[in-house]
């Protein structure tokens, strides 16, 4: 069953309390690269989705790229790479470990977001093959994995080949294989998030998706693909979002207090007019099977809002099993881009209820 999020749910954010997202302090690149970005982050997961530790380290993933001095440069160069979580006196602490894939011969020019998997001694990387190798800056998106041996004490090495996950985008989801376009307003096929349904063991990618068929140019889905015998399948969207927002970015399933939650990001550009004053933030919807019906957090789908004077502080939140949410430092209050890790988060749920805890994230 796809649930529609609403013109009206967006509208009644105005008179609800938001969750607001502390400011963030000036950000600290100790043991980052300094002539890197970082953006778009996500744990190595088990298959509950909790936080997996490799060979004793608390690894991660984020998309890097050089500082060409303007940020929007980024999303073409961008390359997966590890992180590692060093928590230290001053706080949170992280470390660059390189890229997670080696120089391959691959069809798409380069990695964008998604998600690993740390199962029965297998990293699996879930990620978004962008644009073509034969033609540079273009939007194209499709789902793609390679897998390693986790190996005893390093870094997975002897990555597959990576491959497609998925062929074509079936009757519910548009195309993204358009080689010109514009950040917020090109069409999504991107970010898959790997899920265990603890009900059955069933296996589901979701994923950030353009509605098919719709009359919108705001046509933002929470993408579902489901693993069947023969690899996986695409399914109708839980969610979509038609006559409201074009991007229900880094979707992904969190499974909580016997609830399913459904998690995804927007800003406050890719609205549809008359609803921009929305804050970006983190937004989720729960339900009770994976079918659905879905009903929005809070009674409007929006869990977590950057300040109202800080609007664009941070950006791209993703939330594991234990509730930490973690993103990124977008732009600064002085126009600035962050680039690095913000500071880590935790959540409260209770049913349809979402909040920002009071305790600091483990």
């Amino acid at each position: 069953m796809t649930t529609a999020w609403t013109a009206d749910h967006v509208r009644a954010i105005g008179r609800q309390a938001a969750a607001s997202i502390p400011p963030v302090p000036a950000p600290e690149r100790a043991g980052l690269e300094p002539g890197r970005l970082y953006w778009d982050m996500w744990p190595l997961q088990d298959p509950t989705g909790a936080r997996a530790r490799l060979a004793g380290r608390e690894l991660w993933m984020a998309l890097s790229a050089p500082d060409r001095g303007d940020p929007a440069l980024r999303h073409f160069e961008a390359k997966i790479h590890w992180i590692e979580r060093c928590p230290d006196a001053s706080g949170e602490g992280w470390r660059d470990l390189g890229p997670v894939l080696p120089d391959l011969a691959v069809p798409y020019e380069r990695e964008w977001a998604g998600s690993a998997l740390l199962d029965a001694g297998m990293v699996t990387l879930f990620f978004t093959a962008a644009g073509t190798a034969a033609r540079a800056g273009g939007y194209q998106q499709e789902l793609w994995a390679a897998r390693a041996p986790a190996g005893p004490g390093s870094l997975p090495t002897g990555w597959s080949q990576p491959t497609p996950l998925v062929r074509g985008y079936a009757p519910h989801y548009m195309p993204a294989d358009a080689h010109e376009g514009e950040a917020g307003k090109i069409k999504a096929f991107r970010d898959p998030a790997w899920f265990r349904d603890p009900a059955d063991g069933t296996e589901y990618l979701a994923f950030t998706a353009s509605l098919a068929g719709s009359p919108s140019a705001f046509n933002g889905a929470f993408g579902l693909a489901r693993k069947g015998p023969s690899g996986w399948v695409l399914l109708p969207p839980a969610i979509h979002a038609e006559g409201v927002n074009n991007e229900l970015e880094r979707a992904h399933l969190v499974f909580h207090a016997n609830r399913y939650y459904a998690f995804w990001s927007t800003q406050s550009a890719t609205f549809a007019p008359g609803l921009e004053g929305a804050p970006g933030g983190l937004y989720g919807m729960v339900a009770e099977t994976m079918q659905g019906p879905w009903h929005p957090l809070n009674g409007t789908g929006l869990v977590l809002a950057n300040p109202a004077d800080r609007p664009l502080q941070t950006y791209s939140w993703f939330v594991d099993a234990s509730l930490t949410v973690c993103s990124f430092v977008d732009l600064l209050p002085d126009g600035r881009f962050g680039g690095v890790p913000a500071p880590l988060l935790r959540l409260e749920l209770d049913d349809a209820r979402a909040r920002l805890a009071t305790e600091s994230a483990v």
